[in-house]
Order: structure tokens, then sequence, then C-alpha cells
């Protein structure tokens, strides 16, 4: 852990089971290289939730011997959907069931709690913009990116210019409800797939973990009857369980990360045509994973990637680094990012 020798901000990533915290000080530096989470208790409800982040911010600055009159900004990133401003949904989202939650002013919320600026991003943007500060350093203004996270959706974000594009109502990078091509992804007799958003052929039907157990392990286990998942009780833990079989290179599984591939690469085909980025990412759990797996994974999404001759030449395809620490890390970014008037 390093010491923070002057003023610093603080990042917080608030999940639905924990908040995981870091700190980045004025000269760019990240004071800790490690999770440091606490229970993050949004299913007690916003106040709880707020008192947890209030903890976060108090753990990390105790672990890196920063005073809190040090903190000049905090960022916080929570899951979508949420306005730019850091307002809940009115309908609720996955951890933010509770109709406490609906409409709920989080971010107002906490900065009224501590009196310090809180700068909000939802998550998949927050993890974006650290893949993309990451990559470029000082030269992230001079470039842009895409990132896609597959985790129970499929969040993301863009990165134009070195800043996130947030849009009117804080929409922008809702990768996961982008409708693709099915034809020559699916299987003859297939189902399209249906997202829970209730559009069907979108991304995050395919591409995420709720589309494993809403549409293509369904699918796919009339196809391999005998397999082993088609004795697991609950859908929920069958879809858990694919990423392992995939490791061991499960021919079943195998077939339904295809898909997923497969469904980034149109993703990104699209993407090629409106914001032509210099990096195309890809994180979350489908490449937290086995080395040589992660590698073909990527190697797939860059495959069916359909870019023109000058677009192979300029663009690279990455994974989000410290997968874990990208979204503290990438709200801390946003937090500096608005101190310095960017």
């Amino acid at each position: 852990m390093r010491i923070a020798d002057s003023w610093v901000v603080v990042g917080l990533d608030n999940g639905g089971t924990t908040d995981n915290a870091t700190v980045l000080d004025a000269s760019g530096r990240f004071l800790v290289d490690r999770l440091v989470e606490v229970p993050s208790r949004v299913q007690e409800g916003p106040d709880a939730a707020v008192e947890a982040l209030v903890l976060a911010l108090q753990n990390v600055l105790e672990l890196t011997g920063t005073p809190l009159e040090a903190v000049r900004a905090v960022g916080l990133d929570t899951p979508g959907p949420a306005s730019a401003e850091g307002v809940i949904s009115s309908k609720g989202a996955t951890n933010f069931a509770q109709p406490a939650w609906w409409g709920f002013d989080f971010r107002s919320a906490l900065h009224d709690r501590l009196g310090i600026p809180v700068v909000y991003n939802n998550d998949g943007n927050a993890a974006a913009l650290y893949a993309h500060h990451a990559r470029y350093g000082a030269e992230a203004a001079r470039y842009s990116s895409i990132a896609a996270i597959v985790g129970t959706g499929l969040g993301g974000g863009v990165v134009e210019a070195g800043r996130v594009v947030r849009g009117a109502a804080g929409m922008a990078g809702e990768l996961g409800h982008i409708q693709i091509p099915m034809a020559g992804l699916l299987e003859e007799g297939q189902p399209v797939p249906v997202c829970n958003c209730g559009l069907a052929g979108d991304v995050e039907s395919v591409a995420s973990l709720t589309g494993i157990e809403k549409n293509l392990l369904p699918y796919w286990l009339t196809e391999f009857g005998e397999h082993e998942l088609a004795r697991v009780e609950s859908p929920g833990k069958a879809a858990k369980l694919v990423r392992g079989y995939a490791e061991d290179r499960d021919p079943m599984a195998m077939k339904i990360f295809e898909q997923q591939a497969k469904a980034l690469g149109r993703l990104f085909t699209i993407a090629a045509n409106f914001t032509d980025p210099a990096t195309y990412f890809v994180g979350g759990g489908v490449v937290e994973t086995a080395p040589w797996f992660r590698d073909w994974f990527l190697d797939t999404v860059r495959e069916h990637t359909v870019l023109r001759e000058e677009q192979e030449r300029a663009a690279t395809f990455a994974l989000v680094p410290d997968l874990d620490m990208a979204g503290a890390r990438g709200a801390a970014v946003a937090a500096m990012g608005w101190l310095q008037g960017r």
C-alpha cells in the first residue's frame, strides 16, 4: 500500500453483495492494489446501503492512512439502469428490487451523507472508462474505445476522447439492448432468444449469464441430451456451471460461448460503423477464466467483427484489465476527471 502525500479521490463500486473501494492520489497513483470490500447491504434498502458505502470509504482510507480531509471527490458506480445523475430507475433493477429503491437518488444521498462531491457512473461505464485510461494513460483524450462487459446482463460503455458518452438521459452505452442479426449465429431450429427487457435478438439475450440460463442452455441441452448439466435441478445453477465446463473444453459449453463471442463480434461490427473506436474491450466473468479460454474467446470475437481494411489497421482488441477492481478504479478516474474539468 502507498500512502497519499496530497489530496485524493475515492472510487466506490456498489454491487449486489459487496462494495469495493479504492483511492487515487493527485499524481494518478492507485494506493491499493487489491479488492477492499465490505458487504453492500443493498437488500436492506437505501439507508443501509448508503451507510455501507460510508463504511467502505472509511475502511479504505484507514487502510491507506489517508485522512478524510484529503478527499476532494468520490466516484460512485452502481448497476443500472439509472440516470446520468445516479437516480435509480422508477421500475427498479435487479439489485434494487424493493419499492424504496424505485426512483431513489443514490448519488445525492451519498453526497448529503458525506458532504463531499460525488460523481456518478453506472458500473459498465466505470469499467469502460478504467479500461480506456489504463490502456492510453496520459494520451487517453486522443483515443476512443468501446467495452462490452459480460455478466448477469451485458453492460459496457463508449468512451470518446477519454470521456464516457452518457447521452441525454444517461442511457448511452446500454450495449446489451442493441439488436443484432441472428442469421448465421443461431443453429437451424434454434429459437430466437428473448431478453428480460422484452426485446428479441438483442446482445444481452445471448451474451450474458441470463442469456445462457434463459435461452442458450435450454436449447443446447436438447442437442446434448445426456449432458451432466441436464441433471442439475436449478437452471440458474446450471448456467453458472457452464463456464467451468468450457474451461475443460466441453463441446456443448464451447458451442454456447462460441455463440456469445459471435454476438459480441456482431455488436462490435455495428459499433465500427457509428463510433469507429481505436480499441474494442471485452470484460466480465466470461474472461475471468483460464488464459487459453479468454484468448480463444477474444480471438473469436475478433474473427466475427467485420471491419474495413483501414479499421483493421487502426483498431485493437483487448481484455478489460484488473477486472475485479475495474469498477472502483473507473469511478475514481471519473471523479478525478470531474475535478480536472474534463
